[in-house]
């Protein structure tokens, strides 16, 4: 008697996603799989504000990793005003980005399709799906860095107003007339809480002689074009008064504005993400305070959690990947 046995039918890799984040100061790229998880991760500094140049180097970030992986979907979170369909980054404050259509050009270039998003939607999509927000039914995700990015998810989506423009929080005006933004208005919110203004206190406070600036200029080689947000986190965290005590400066502009938005979306979460946010709780306990000082009907109503990301500076990337994932063909 004779019996038959069938080989085991091999399992095939499962889907992979590349996801590409377009920042003010670099572009990131990375390799993420169904649990978002990032298998490999590349970064060049973005060149200049030159949209072309910008385009190139996603090309050859996406041609390096496809040598190494197999890519199913390509994501693209960029920095900008996007229209509703996800074709053209209307506006750009900090790239040359004007009415420029990313999607057509990065498929003729890719000769693939490709979802494209603005960057502070993926991040939060990210968050919701994977990190912070996991959970919530309505979650406000603020992104602190070259300015102010931002992303209401609801109800397992991301809102996106009528004509693709919801979440640019970081240009309502809170300062009328106060410092000039690069969107062309003045006060933006973005102006005092995000990562170049940080900078931006700590190069004024430098400049003017000051002797608290003594710690700040020490770390700059004595330059104070040389104090970023970046150098004046790096020095609260270490524990340097001056610069932690710009943080908090910059935490209750962020509580401010918090609040505004909570009058406005009432959301259970505020997740705070962005190179600003590795300063912790230096940054966040100011914030809370404030958020709780200003809160329209504080004492009689809920109040909502500010927490910061868990995915870090990769939340962007993870997030255009998936949504090119799970809403590849939906364009």
């Amino acid at each position: 008697m004779s019996s038959s046995r069938s080989d085991p039918v091999p399992e095939l890799p499962a889907p992979l996603s590349l996801g590409i984040d377009i920042g003010g100061s670099k572009v990131a790229a990375g390799v993420v799989n169904a649990e978002g998880e990032v298998l490999e991760e590349l970064r060049r500094a973005t060149p200049g504000r030159d949209a072309r140049a910008v385009e190139a180097v996603i090309g050859e970030l996406v041609h390096e990793l496809e040598g190494r992986h197999r890519i199913d979907s390509v994501g693209i979170g960029a920095a900008g005003w996007m229209d509703l369909p996800g074709s053209t980054v209307v506006f750009s404050p900090h790239l040359a980005w004007r009415d420029e259509p990313l999607r057509q050009n990065l498929e003729a270039m890719l000769h693939r399709p490709v979802l494209v998003t603005n960057d502070a939607d993926a991040a939060a999509w990210a968050e919701w799906r994977f990190g912070a927000g996991r959970g919530r039914d309505r979650m406000v995700m603020l992104t602190l860095g070259t300015g102010i990015g931002g992303a209401l998810v609801i109800d397992g989506r991301v809102e996106r107003g009528s004509f693709g423009m919801a979440g640019e929080f970081g240009h309502q005006i809170i300062m009328p007339g106060g410092h000039r933004c690069e969107c062309g208005n003045r006060g933006c919110w973005e102006q005092y809480a995000s990562g170049n203004a940080l900078g931006r206190e700590g190069r004024e406070l430098a400049r003017k002689h000051s002797p608290m600036a003594a710690g700040l200029l020490a770390a700059a080689n004595g330059r104070p074009k040389n104090i970023t947000g970046s150098v004046v986190t790096a020095l609260a965290l270490e524990g340097e008064a001056t610069a932690q005590e710009l943080v908090a400066e910059v935490g209750e502009w962020l509580g401010l504005g918090i609040a505004n938005l909570a009058a406005a979306l009432d959301p259970a979460l505020f997740v705070i993400g962005g190179g600003l946010s590795a300063a912790g709780e230096l940054l966040l306990d100011p914030t809370r305070r404030a958020y709780l000082r200003n809160l329209t009907g504080r004492g009689y109503r809920q109040e909502a959690l500010i927490m910061k990301a868990q995915l870090g500076p990769s939340a962007g990337l993870v997030g255009a990947a998936d949504l090119a994932r799970t809403q590849q063909g939906a364009h």
